[in-house]
């Protein structure tokens, strides 16, 4: 018995009707589909953050706004504020260590 192939449902895509081809309008539905998803929040790692426009992901529950791909959100999280923090504090501690020995050239030089 032969067995009739099953018709794929391209949901949003159907707008086009026979128009465009069917392999253009696949490959539109796929970014369609991923760019309308909700992911999960690298902040507060909720499944909350939706789409504002191109590359820009905006999370419903905590207001975090970030940049991402284009039509999806990045699989590896943005870097957390208190890792920024640290480093932040160490170019500071770098910069006044530089300064003093900078100044103690200086002073030696004079005498």
């Amino acid at each position: 018995m032969l067995k009739i192939a099953e018709k794929k449902t391209l949901g949003s895509v159907k707008r086009f009707g026979p128009r465009y081809g069917g392999t253009v309008k696949e490959k539109l539905y796929k970014v369609e589909k991923q760019s309308r998803a909700t992911y999960k929040c690298p902040y507060c790692h909720k499944e909350k953050v939706r789409k504002q426009s191109l590359g820009i992901w905006s999370c419903k529950k905590c207001g975090a706004k970030f940049t991402g791909k284009a039509y999806s959100v990045p699989k590896k999280t943005v870097i957390k504020e208190e890792n920024i923090e640290e480093e932040i504090v160490e170019v500071k501690e770098k910069d006044k260590k530089e300064e003093k020995e900078e100044k103690g050239v200086k002073y030696s030089e004079k005498k």
